[in-house]
């Protein structure tokens, strides 16, 4: 689209982007000619400026003399003239540990991945939890001590995820084994929703042998798998670092516009669940998605898998339009890959 763009005029527009993405604010021509090192006017650089806004890569917003890159520009920027940033290894290493700070503890390396994302490229970091569509294998109630059990749910594809329970003091042990034994009759090789459902049902109908305090118990586990299993975990870290950000009046009602996208889960969830089904790196600019058209921001997500290759979920970056791409998707590539390695390696 932009192949007729020559050389000289490439090299002004990256130069422009990047400022434009160390500052935020609209690039004049005098800062451009002081930052190119070439034999070029401030005049000159001003024709090229004005011949890259007719071709839609550049608008000059009215406060301003200078420009700013267009979506369209910013996805030329990023497709074409980008040179992708190298993680430190230091930087590895913080993605690393924390990624395994918490050892076998799926939902926790998630919740940290989201974290460390987010501290690193100062934007808001986000994960979507573990997706499976496998049928389960086991359920199991296992007793932590008074007043609290671990329910343990394993896959047919190997994947465990596990979470806490808070119980009533004095719950007998013998309501956990029968807990256990009554969901475990029942799984059938169905998926978790399917199981869910039938089990619902069930215990609407008044079908289920079941004294009281183990029927309490089947419900409060039931209750426990909401939102997960179907890919509808959403993770999301760092919002704060979003406020600091804001250069002009109307970036407060884009932030606004931002924020309601990142309570707005299941609208996000379908962005990720969507980006799932390519590989690699993916990068969504403002109007790209019709859900950040009006909040200017942009997302940098990538898939991870488990131990069969299959993807299972999503981890990702989101932020205004001016984020660090050459920095930020790297990053985001290698939590990917790092989550990937820990599943294949039995988290759960």
């Amino acid at each position: 689209m932009f192949d007729d763009i020559g050389n000289r005029s490439r090299e002004i527009f990256r130069h422009l982007v990047e400022a434009y993405m160390e500052t935020g604010e609209p690039i004049g021509s005098r800062t451009l000619s002081q930052r190119l090192g070439m034999n070029l006017s401030p005049a000159s650089i001003r024709n090229i400026m004005g011949s890259l806004e007719q071709k839609g890569l550049l608008y000059s917003p009215h406060t301003s003399a200078g420009r700013l890159p267009t979506e369209a520009g910013l996805r030329f920027f990023v497709h074409g003239l980008m040179e992708l940033g190298y993680l430190s290894d230091e930087e590895k290493k913080n993605i690393d540990k924390q990624c395994k700070a918490t050892g076998n503890n799926m939902p926790q390396m998630l919740e940290d991945a989201s974290l460390i994302l987010s501290g690193l490229s100062k934007c808001a970091g986000l994960v979507m939890g573990y997706k499976s569509e496998k049928a389960l294998k086991h359920i199991e109630f296992v007793n932590l001590g008074p007043g609290r059990a671990l329910l343990v749910l394993l896959t047919e594809d190997g994947l465990v995820e596990n979470r806490v329970l808070e119980l009533p003091l004095g719950m007998p042990h013998s309501s956990l084994t029968q807990a256990t034994n009554y969901l475990n009759a029942r799984l059938k090789g169905q998926t978790l929703p399917e199981v869910k459902e039938s089990i619902l049902e069930e215990l609407k109908q008044d079908r289920a042998e079941l004294d009281e305090v183990t029927r309490g118990l089947v419900e409060a586990g039931i209750a426990s798998w909401s939102g997960s299993g179907a890919g509808e975990t959403l993770i999301v870290r760092g919002k704060g670092n979003l406020l600091q950000d804001i250069h002009f009046e109307g970036d407060l009602e884009r932030l606004k516009g931002l924020f309601d996208i990142l309570e707005t889960k299941e609208s996000l969830i379908s962005i990720l669940d969507s980006s799932m089904d390519a590989e690699g790196v993916q990068i969504f600019i403002g109007s790209e998605n019709t859900l950040f058209d009006m909040s200017g921001c942009s997302m940098i997500v990538a898939p991870y898998g488990n131990n069969q290759n299959q993807v299972v979920g999503a981890v990702g970056v989101i932020g205004p339009k001016r984020i660090n791409y050459g920095k930020i998707i790297p990053m985001v590539d290698y939590t990917a890959k790092v989550i990937s390695q820990l599943i294949a390696k039995g988290v759960s």
